[in-house]
């Protein structure tokens, strides 16, 4: 008796954590994933409004934009995202919703996502964490959960959100708190933290954001300053060293858009930014407009080579490897074990740079080099490589051993 009392007793005992491990695993299946989990394993791709545009945005214009990304070869390069920056709202209904300016894009913003998509792109919108935008716009503030509903119910594939009118808050809590209204509205959505850097956003959990900016405004020019904070693309460069560590997949260090093309330089130092953007596994968001490219532009921008360089599945951005005044040398390592190197002249004059094979960490005494920008291979080289590089430009190299 006293036997069958045990093996009873055993067999309920066995029977209650069976169902408990059952149990626990069906919960585990049931509850819905994160849909903004695993998103942007590389830089994203695509255009923004603000830098050319500012808040002259309507819904003709950005139909223009996507035919444009399209017509160019953009796209079949991998740039993606339609992103209107600030100015596209204009006030809150009764209920607090979020409203469009009428005006401006009559059809809707889901009618210009759903055009968007049908050019096989995909759309993205601007809001801020204040309690209003930059341009005195509402913000989302107090409104999140709200905004992130209507973003899914628009079918928006990016958002931007930026740091203005924010007196007084907990930078690091805002961003939180808009990430997990957008995680429970359910859509897969890029969310970029437009920061500016000031609260060092690299520093948090990767999982808030999948890109985060590291600096002010980005300007039009070489290395210029301006008052409120804006700088030329040199001096963004110089605030990117030591905030490699912080990149990887799913979480990129954003030194802001691209203003390749839109009159500020001439195509020898936009042929730097662009390589530079590129080597830093940073975001590749044009800012011009795409409609009035000049072939030099498309050239830019559409470079298969440098693309790649950036989009690396390795993940690894690039670094500073050497500093002599004016003369750079900035490498990345990549996936089939070769390096990018970007040898930079921030000079008024030619000059000559080298880089050794030991500096880029390849222990090899002899490797093919390829320059990227001629898309021609120049043969083996011992030990170094080195080249002529024109002022305030670039030679950019692969090197494979």
């Amino acid at each position: 008796m006293k036997k069958w009392i045990t093996k009873t007793i055993g067999f309920i005992f066995f029977g209650i954590v069976l169902f408990q491990v059952i149990f626990m695993i069906s919960c585990r299946e049931r509850q819905p994933s994160d849909p903004l989990a695993d998103l942007a394993q590389t830089p994203p791709m695509g255009w923004n409004s603000w830098n050319k545009f500012g808040c002259d945005v309507d819904e003709k214009m950005i139909m223009e934009i996507s035919d444009a990304m399209v017509a160019s070869g953009m796209r079949d390069v991998g740039y993606e995202f339609i992103v209107i920056d600030d100015c596209w709202q204009i006030s809150r209904d009764s209920m607090g919703n979020i409203v469009a300016d009428s005006e401006r894009f009559p059809s809707g913003i889901k009618a210009l996502a759903d055009y968007v998509h049908s050019k096989g792109l995909k759309f993205g919108l601007y809001s801020c964490a204040g309690t209003k935008t930059c341009q005195g716009r509402p913000g989302g503030k107090g409104f999140e959960e709200l905004d992130a509903k209507q973003y899914a119910a628009w079918e928006v594939d990016y958002l931007k959100y930026d740091w203005c009118n924010t007196k007084g808050m907990d930078a690091q809590q805002a961003y939180r708190k808009m990430r997990d209204a957008l995680s429970a509205a359910g859509r897969p959505l890029v969310f970029s933290m437009c920061e500016w850097g000031t609260n060092k956003p690299w520093l948090w959990p990767e999982s808030i954001g999948h890109l985060w900016r590291t600096t002010g405004d980005i300007q039009d020019c070489w290395d210029c300053t301006r008052d409120w904070g804006g700088m030329g693309f040199t001096k963004i460069l110089d605030l990117q060293v030591g905030l490699e560590k912080y990149a990887g997949p799913g979480h990129w260090n954003d030194p802001d858009m691209l203003e390749v093309g839109n009159g500020g330089m001439n195509i020898t130092e936009y042929r730097a930014h662009f390589s530079l953007w590129s080597i830093l596994a940073a975001p590749l968001m044009a800012g011009n407009d795409l409609r009035a490219m000049s072939e030099e532009t498309v050239e830019i921008l559409t470079n298969p080579e440098v693309i790649a360089i950036d989009q690396d599945p390795l993940g690894v951005q690039g670094q500073k490897v050497r500093d002599d005044g004016d003369l750079e040398v900035w490498s990345k390592p990549l996936m089939d074990g070769s390096r990018a190197v970007v040898l930079l002249n921030r000079s008024t004059e030619d000059a000559e740079i080298s880089v050794s094979w030991e500096e880029i960490e390849l222990s090899v005494s002899e490797a093919s080099v390829r320059d990227l920008w001629k898309k021609e291979n120049l043969g083996r080289f011992q030990n170094k490589f080195s080249a002529l590089v024109p002022y305030h430009g670039v030679i950019m190299i692969k090197v494979t051993p």
